[in-house]
């Protein structure tokens, strides 16, 4: 049976200082609609529904809050236990499943502060953190997007998404030594400082503006060879000649064809356009480098890592739709996340006998309907002719001859 729906209540940790502040598995079917808000921003949403998808290896367990209608976006947000994240580790974790074999679409999602509007939610809703796969064509990854100072910043490190039809789980753990990690199915896929792979800070130096090269400089390493001098004749050797193993031929009449030429060839002594010996330059003092000063907007700040969080949603646009989502996890809790990513992935490993058992039994179904439309089509009854050729002739009825129309205006006169 799946844990409970949404554990927000206090104590939900493995050891004292450890927390939970959401964990969402939608096991209580329609109860999702209680705790869950679909934005009214908009009126044409597409619908959400609790479901294990077309096919599953355990029907309660895999059931998610699936997508239902295509080339429709999508806006639904629930509230989470209000914390902030300064001083510890923040793991944002989340199953996904495309049974669906996506071409276009978001399967990310966003978390926000306490000033969030659910009612309001759209896709120019400012967010502290974007993080999930968004799929279009071949185009398959990651985003790992952090609010600073309300600019948004995409992870500079490319991390490629599974495109598949099984369900993968994505973590993204950040630590308050501003290192992060990226986690698909638990293998790490990016990792690092968030201030080198994230553009947050302007660089700590700077192009010194009042520094410029010197007139004099020279920053050319090779000169012409002044000693060089161009042959006599060098240019007087033509680049085509006339081919001296070419003959006219026999029946080449200077009459009728005029004169007869050579056709030219490539001259093997042209050497193309003349140009002096290049030598190194006795005067060359290497490439000017820009001095750097150190940049006056550069500053150190260590907790760019630290959120406030009380709302979590999704915000997304699907071409076609049948994502589910499922096992959304909030927690400060790193050991606790991986518990929950194993029970995950094991789940995910028997998704592809249960997906196998799912193809034949549909070519079954259509096996059998192909049989049944067999057996139901009506035979062609053919009606045996029996041609009696002792039959005598039939006479031939002869056709009423039409009536004149002079004849019946006579008539209807004499009636009258």
């Amino acid at each position: 049976m799946k844990v409970f729906t949404l554990s927000t209540v206090l104590g939900l940790a493995a050891v004292a200082s450890a927390e939970i502040f959401l964990h969402e598995t939608f096991s209580d079917n329609e109860g999702w609609k209680d705790r869950w808000t679909v934005s009214s921003h908009r009126e044409d949403l597409g619908k959400l529904t609790v479901s294990p998808g077309t096919w599953f290896a355990d029907e309660e367990k895999s059931a998610g809050l699936r997508t239902t209608e295509d080339y429709r976006f999508y806006s639904v947000s629930a509230p989470i236990k209000p914390f902030e994240n300064k001083d510890k580790d923040l793991v944002i974790q989340f199953d996904v499943k495309n049974d669906q074999s996506i071409d276009c679409g978001g399967s990310y999602l966003k978390l926000f502060s306490d000033k969030f509007d659910p009612n309001n939610f759209h896709g120019d809703s400012e967010y502290n953190i974007m993080f999930g796969p968004d799929f279009c064509g071949s185009k398959a990854m990651v985003h790992a997007i952090l609010n600073y100072n309300g600019k948004n910043h995409d992870l500079k490190k490319t991390v490629s998404a599974p495109k598949d039809l099984f369900t993968h789980t994505y973590t993204l753990i950040i630590k308050p030594n501003q290192t992060y990690q990226v986690l698909v199915d638990g293998e790490e896929k990016a990792a690092g400082e968030l201030v080198e792979d994230w553009d947050f800070l302007p660089p700590k130096t700077i192009k010194d503006p009042e520094a410029k090269k010197p007139e004099d400089w020279v920053d050319e390493a090779e000169i012409d060879d002044p000693e060089d001098k161009k042959p006599e004749g060098y240019d007087d050797i033509p680049e085509f000649i006339a081919d001296p193993e070419a003959t006219k031929p026999e029946d080449w009449d200077d009459d009728m064809d005029g004169e007869w030429e050579a056709p030219s060839i490539p001259n093997p002594e042209y050497q193309g356009p003349w140009s002096p010996k290049r030598i190194a330059n006795p005067e060359y003092k290497g490439a000017w480098v820009h001095p750097e000063i150190d940049n006056p907007d550069y500053k150190v700040d260590n907790e760019i890592y630290a959120y406030s969080f009380a709302n979590l949603g999704f915000d997304l646009w699907q071409v076609k739709s049948g994502t589910a989502f499922d096992n959304i996890l909030v927690t400060d809790d790193i050991e606790e996340a991986k518990k929950i990513r194993d029970e995950s992935l094991e789940l995910a490993e028997k998704e592809k006998e249960a997906k196998k058992a799912f193809d034949e039994q549909e070519a079954a179904k259509e096996k059998d309907l192909v049989e049944e439309e067999e057996e139901v089509k009506p035979e062609v009854e053919q009606e045996e002719v029996v041609i009696d050729l002792d039959a005598e002739e039939a006479p031939v009825e002869k056709e009423e001859e039409p009536v004149k129309e002079e004849e019946v205006k006579r008539h209807v006169k004499d009636e009258l």
